[in-house]
């Protein structure tokens, strides 16, 4: 079936990136399969996330159908162009009905993308992975690929205003090799495995950021091990229950 939706809007995607001068870096494309499902799992840090971790795919011509909260498919402007371009609806409460459309995606060949953190680090360090992600790659038979991003915090996240004027910040990307899914290893144990190649991926990404912080104050995208004023962990978990 054609593609009248995903296409257009991933041009729109990149006119807009042009606007803002981005600065793109990205490593490993030649890791994304050229056919066949694979389970694309990324760190989650803004939220426009999803549309960089899909510029990726673009140089193997694959489209990255994403699992994201149902709440975004009830607005009445994102709503009918993730529909349209095929992205899984989740809703927390059933999650079961979100995990067979992602399964029957991955065996008829598509890529799903997954954050397993489920929700924005505002901490800007790796959390817990949930497992759904190894799950499913491995009840469908298909590889995991871990990629990581950085950068995409300084434009629009949680906790801080949107920044989508013309700054010229750098995007850094790394896309990893896939991992396979063997169904005999325990799914936590492949999710931790899968987390520690994704922070891999996370640290790359980070030491070839090319900028640093212009001053005190320019400091809040930087995590707090790193000498940034972000919240720790611990900190950015009491934010996650407060809200």
């Amino acid at each position: 079936m054609a593609e009248l939706v995903y296409p257009p809007v991933i041009g729109v995607a990149r006119t807009m990136f042009k606007a803002l001068d981005l600065r793109f870096d990205i490593k490993g494309t030649e890791n994304v399969p050229e056919r066949g499902g694979a389970v694309l799992v990324s760190n989650h840090i803004g939220y426009l996330d999803f549309v960089f971790c899909g510029l990726t795919t673009r140089p193997a011509k694959r489209l990255v159908r994403f699992m994201a909260k149902e709440s975004v498919f009830r607005h009445k402007v994102s709503g009918p162009l993730m529909r349209a371009m095929k992205h899984i609806p989740v809703d927390r409460a059933a999650g079961m009905d979100a995990y067979k459309h992602a399964l029957k995606s991955l065996r008829s060949g598509e890529i799903v993308g997954v954050f397993p953190e489920a929700t924005i680090s505002q901490s800007f360090t790796l959390k817990n992975f949930k497992s759904g992600a190894a799950r499913l790659a491995q009840e469908a038979g298909v590889p995991l690929l871990p990629m990581a991003l950085w950068g995409t915090q300084r434009l629009w996240t949680k906790g801080h205003k949107r920044a989508l004027g013309r700054h010229h910040f750098p995007i850094t990307m790394r896309v990893g090799e896939p991992m396979e899914a063997d169904p005999t290893e325990p799914s936590d144990t492949l999710t931790e495995r899968l987390r520690t190649r994704v922070q891999d991926l996370l640290e790359a990404a980070q030491r070839a950021y090319p900028v640093r912080p212009k001053g005190p104050e320019d400091t809040w995208w930087v995590p707090a091990h790193l000498g940034g004023t972000a919240p720790t962990p611990a900190e950015a978990v009491a934010l996650d229950r407060r809200r």
